[in-house]
Formats: structure tokens, sequence, C-alpha cells
């Protein structure tokens, strides 16, 4: 299992990282990878899947407030990585407060899936999400 891991985060790099330490441009945005783990059983993935058929308006209102571009979610087992758009230089802690300031929604959505995530390998006791590190990249 953590082979198949560990090929899938070296897949999801090579599809999605830059050859630098910085987050890969693409045209006037940055590009930024994030992973978590959901909480063990199937039941509790399960849950935090369905709720991601129907995200909260509210919360895709804040996303749009706050300028992200575009968020995409991908997963293999119980592993969840976020893609993230936003514009050249954004501060992604100040997009955060942005959004979540939208509505009280915001805020209750993500202490509800905060319930469901935990850290990967290698994470602080507090920390559950964390920014991938750009290793290689092949553009043509």
């Amino acid at each position: 299992m953590i082979k198949i891991l560990k090929l899938f985060l070296l897949c999801v790099c090579f599809a999605s990282c830059g050859t630098s330490e910085q987050p890969l441009v693409v045209n006037k945005y940055n590009e930024h990878v994030f992973v978590v783990n959901i909480a063990p059983g199937e039941q509790k993935l399960q849950e935090y899947l369905n709720y991601h058929k129907k995200v909260w308006p509210e919360v895709e209102a804040g996303f749009k407030k706050a300028g992200y571009k575009q968020i995409s979610l991908y997963r293999f087992d119980h592993l969840v990585v976020m893609r993230i758009l936003v514009d050249k230089g954004a501060d992604l802690d100040q997009l955060g407060k942005l959004s979540e300031s939208y509505s009280p929604k915001c805020k209750e959505w993500n202490k509800l899936m905060g319930a469901y995530q935990v850290g990967v390998n290698g994470t602080a006791p507090d920390q559950k999400w964390v920014e991938t590190e750009l290793f290689y990249e092949y553009l043509n």
C-alpha cells in the first residue's frame, strides 16, 4: 500500500509540479498542490465524498469572493490531493480568511471537513493539509 501511495504522489507531482521550489506559474496564475488523508474507515470516507458531491453554495461563493481561480480535488483511497490555482503572488492565508469571511457557513464547512481529515505521514500533530514540494516537471 505504501509503495502505491508513493507512486501515486510521484505521478501527481509529475502531472502538476514545476522544476523549482516556487509554485508553477500557469499563464498569470500560481498552482499549489496540497495533500491530506481522510480518517480511517469506509464510512468516514463515504461521508466526506458525499459532502463534496454537493458543496454548500456559500462555500463556493466564498471561494469566488476570495479570488480562487480553480480548486480541484483528487483522491486515491483515503489520500486527497487538492490543486489550487490563484492569481500570481496571491497570499493563500489571506485568501482562506477572506473566503471564510463570506458567510458563517464557510467556517462551519471547514470545521466539519476538518473532522474527517488527518495529516499525512511526516506532518506535525496539529497539521492536516500540507503543501507538496516541487521536484520535477516536463514541459513541451
